[in-house]
């Protein structure tokens, strides 16, 4: 039975607030799975298992899955759809919310796949970054834009802050373009896969918290200068901010986007010494 008429089956409705845009079509669930790398020694956790589509695609590659998602009225609708598969557990639950460390002193090391609701992509793939002990790679679906900027580099409209946030942990690579029309219901926007690979102490920082508050001030206002950020963020004065940079190697009118997660690493590093960063 094809998704649409499952779920009118159970009388399922969509909810505009979950940002819900399910996935049917076997060649792109499939092309998913393989662009993750998930075998037959893999752990999953996929975040909003919608339908269970993608969840049954996993099922078929993966050792366990562990498919959270915030909506009950999907348990009619995943009892059928995942009927048969002994290595799924559907759990529900907001993801945003589950303590990572319980989570992961029960489950191990694990990969992230997901087809994630537009709204919540950013703070889920934070909280994955900084919480995470144990995440060995992620691979989501996104809004296209939101991509570019996963994995954008340095020098382009597209670098920001959740860019340099990444790369502290690892590389992120988009590596399928999703045309609209593969989702049911249509969403207004293109998507595209994303993968990140973990590779921890890629970028070498004294603190991983003064990195993250580097960023944060780097991209406190991308029209200002880096100078005026520091000053602003900070509270230093216009000569201590310049010393700054230029210890860091920074140019003096540089803005935040121009520097590299590199150069990142190292002007945190200063800001921690000079007692700038608690």
């Amino acid at each position: 039975m094809e998704l649409k008429s499952i779920l009118e089956k159970h009388g399922f409705h969509f909810k505009k607030q979950f940002g819900q845009n399910f996935i049917s079509d076997k060649n792109l669930l499939d092309s998913i799975v393989a662009a993750s790398g998930v075998d037959e020694n893999t752990t999953v956790v996929e975040i909003g298992c919608g339908a269970g589509t993608l969840t049954r695609a996993l099922a078929e590659k993966a050792k366990k899955v562990y498919a959270f998602d915030i909506d009950t009225a999907l348990q009619p609708v995943l009892a059928e759809t995942l009927a048969g598969l002994e290595n799924v557990e559907v759990i529900f639950r907001d993801f945003s919310k589950v303590d990572l460390k319980e989570l992961e002193s029960e489950i191990g090391e694990y990969t992230v796949v997901a087809n994630l609701p537009y709204y919540v992509t950013t703070p889920l793939v934070t909280k994955l970054l900084e919480e995470s002990d144990k995440v060995q790679g992620i691979s989501v679906m996104v809004q296209e834009e939101v991509a570019e900027r996963f994995a954008a580099r340095e020098n382009t409209p597209e670098y920001g802050a959740i860019t340099a946030a990444i790369a502290l942990k690892g590389e992120a690579k988009i590596v399928k373009r999703v045309s609209r029309n593969l989702f049911y219901p249509r969403p207004n926007v293109d998507s595209a896969v994303v993968k990140i690979t973990f590779d921890r102490g890629r970028v070498a920082v004294k603190s991983e918290k003064a990195y993250r508050q580097t960023v944060k001030c780097a991209f406190l206002n991308r029209r200002k200068t880096l100078e005026n950020n520091l000053v602003n963020y900070f509270s230093l004065t216009r000569e201590q901010a310049k010393e700054i940079l230029s210890l860091a190697g920074v140019e003096e009118k540089a803005r935040g986007e121009t520097l590299s997660p590199q150069r990142l690493a190292t002007l945190s590093d200063l800001l921690l010494e000079r007692g700038l960063i608690k």
